[in-house]
């Protein structure tokens, strides 16, 4: 599908938001990014169907994506904090919009959105009589987004009987004693208390620690590519979170050890702010010192590896991110932490324009975390790999190689190795209709009609004014039954060459063919010519304009009047591949 075709379904779906049909909307947003997925406006539109609909952490994605593809568009901030604060991850939305309005501090959207998340973030909790009084209060609007949002009572939304008592509860909350007996119920009620219990796992990451206590623990944040590119843009790391431990019956080499990794976070600190300053090799410095104090902190290294992404430094971005990530196995750091580290690697090599490399790197980094945002990445990538690939393969001189090499296997009848020749030339010169004249003669040989009529279409395509490819174009259609069509291509090659031999013999011999078809052929083999015919959408075109059904009819009611008609060139035209066809039969 074609850009234009992207922008058509984008039309259909901005205009399907407007009339609040979400799910349509949702739908031609998605025919949109499918035929043209670089757009971070389809991905930002249908961020926000996702969650005018209600779906947080699809509008979420969709966000991310938005600014993956695009950290400078300002709109991509803002649906992310609004979908961080459905979700309730106020600090999250906070630091979106703040990222947001660090880019464009003039922007009315992102300040009405950080105002708004920071007042229900600092206001009274869920539940409470904020907006409704008692009991009401647990069973508000929002109260379906909760159920949907948590894994284990999300099923609970595809029983009807379930459903049906939630929306008493919501009608009516004083009928709660009357179904509290329903266990799924009483789990809701607790859902909406705030109260912990079920499974807990959503998009919304919690503080990562690692048992062992050798990685430091993290705020939650975005995965993948987006995160990656937020950040180097910004704080090249997420900040941390530490707590006083008691030390007092640690060995002195364990007491040594901890100290060294409370100054390291300390350092790594310093660094960040440096970082956020633009002192850019004195950050590298304080993380490197950060690295001496704890070297099993593969966070240090991925810092590293941010700044010099920054500073366009790809080479030791590279090498950087492939320490962060042995340290990280080493060490037993977060798989997304050694995806994050893969990923920031792969821009690195995609920006040296190696793509191959970059999408091994998204390759590995899929192994160790899926995420949807880099999978996007990495198809783009492929199929910008699979065209660089193509357009350095050509070769006119090659192909010319190819060609006469094709040519002396097709006088050898050597089919097969004519095709495979004539095939690496139309690699080497996908352009040149000559080649694709003979890779359809080739194929004709060994019976391979459809491949064949496809190469010799193109070659008309490419070169309209040449006549053996039309000619060409009507022996194939001949060996394929489609008469009619072999008819309208002979005549074609007649037009530019009038005396053109094979155009006119091949005229003459289907036209031979069709009269003495229809006198020779049983009733049966006519029908399955004409339901052939049939299946032709050009066939099927003609047989719906209105004059043409008219015309029909008046050949057996006023065959005068069809006469008449005739002297029109395109109705007789049309009449004629009709017959050609076998649609139509005469006498």
């Amino acid at each position: 599908m074609s850009k234009a075709q992207a922008e058509e379904f984008k039309a259909a779906g901005n205009a399907a938001l407007q009339s609040g049909k979400l799910t349509e909307a949702i739908e031609n947003y998605t025919k949109a990014i499918n035929a043209d997925g670089t757009n971070h406006v389809y991905y930002s539109n249908r961020s926000a169907a996702y969650l005018k609909k209600g779906d947080a952490n699809n509008a979420l994605e969709d966000a991310n994506s938005t600014i993956a593809i695009d950290p400078n568009f300002a709109k991509g901030y803002s649906r992310k904090g609004a979908a961080l604060h459905a979700l309730k991850r106020y600090n999250d939305a906070i630091a979106a919009f703040e990222e947001g309005i660090a880019k464009f501090p003039a922007d009315a959207s992102l300040k009405k959105g950080l105002e708004d998340v920071k007042r229900d973030r600092d206001g009274p909790p869920p539940g409470s009589s904020r907006h409704t009084g008692g009991m009401a209060g647990l069973f508000g609007d929002n109260l379906i987004q909760q159920i949907m949002l948590n894994p284990k009572t999300r099923p609970y939304l595809s029983d009807a009987d379930f459903m049906a008592k939630i929306r008493r509860l919501q009608t009516n909350p004083n009928s709660l004693a009357e179904i509290i007996s329903d266990p799924r119920i009483m789990e809701v009620l607790g859902l909406s208390l705030g109260m912990p219990g079920g499974d807990q796992s959503s998009d919304d990451e919690g503080p990562i620690f690692n048992t062992n206590n050798k990685q430091e623990s993290t705020t939650a944040k975005p995965s993948g590519e987006a995160r990656a590119t937020q950040k180097e843009k910004s704080v090249p790391m997420e900040e941390e979170k530490t707590e006083e431990e008691d030390l007092s019956e640690l060995t002195p080499e364990e007491k040594r050890k901890k100290e060294d990794q409370k100054e390291a976070a300390k350092v790594k600190e310093r660094g960040n702010d440096l970082y956020k300053n633009k002192k850019f090799e004195e950050a590298i410095s304080a993380y490197d010192e950060a690295i001496n104090l704890d070297p099993t902190n593969m966070t240090f290294h991925n810092n590293k590896a941010a700044v010099y992404f920054s500073t366009k430094q790809y080479d030791k971005c590279i090498l950087a991110c492939r320490e962060a990530v042995e340290v990280g196995k080493a060490n037993r750091a977060p798989f997304e932490e050694r995806a994050k580290a893969l990923v920031r690697c792969a821009k690195a090599y995609q920006k040296q324009g190696d793509l191959g490399k970059a999408i091994e790197c998204c390759q590995e980094a899929q192994l160790e975390f899926y995420d949807k945002a880099t999978e996007r990445m990495m198809k783009n990538w492929e199929l910008e790999k699979k065209k660089a690939d193509a357009a350095a393969y050509l070769d006119d001189d090659k192909a010319e190689e190819a060609k006469q090499r094709g040519n002396e296997a097709f006088r050898n009848k050597d089919w097969g190795e004519a095709v495979r020749e004539y095939e690496e030339a139309v690699k080497r010169s996908p352009n040149n209709a000559p080649i694709r004249n003979n890779l359809a003669a080739a194929l004709c040989k060994i019976m391979d009609f459809n491949g064949a009529k496809i190469h010799i279409e193109k070659a008309v395509e490419i070169d309209p004014k040449y006549v053996k490819a039309w000619a060409r174009k009507g022996d194939i259609e001949v060996l394929t039954k489609e008469n009619h069509k072999a008819v309208e291509s002979y005549k074609r090659g007649l037009e530019i060459e009038p005396t053109n031999t094979a155009c006119k013999d091949g005229l003459r011999k289907v036209t031979s063919l069709i009269n003495y078809g229809n006198s020779t052929m049983t009733e049966e083999e006519k029908m399955e010519r004409a339901r052939h015919g049939m299946a032709d959408p050009e066939i099927q075109a003609i047989l719906q304009d209105p004059v043409i059904q008219q015309i029909l009819r008046d050949f057996n009611e006023n065959p005068q009047a069809a006469n008449q008609a005739l002297t029109d060139p395109v109705i007789r035209s049309k009449i004629e591949k009709l017959i050609a066809s076998g649609v139509v039969q005469t006498a």
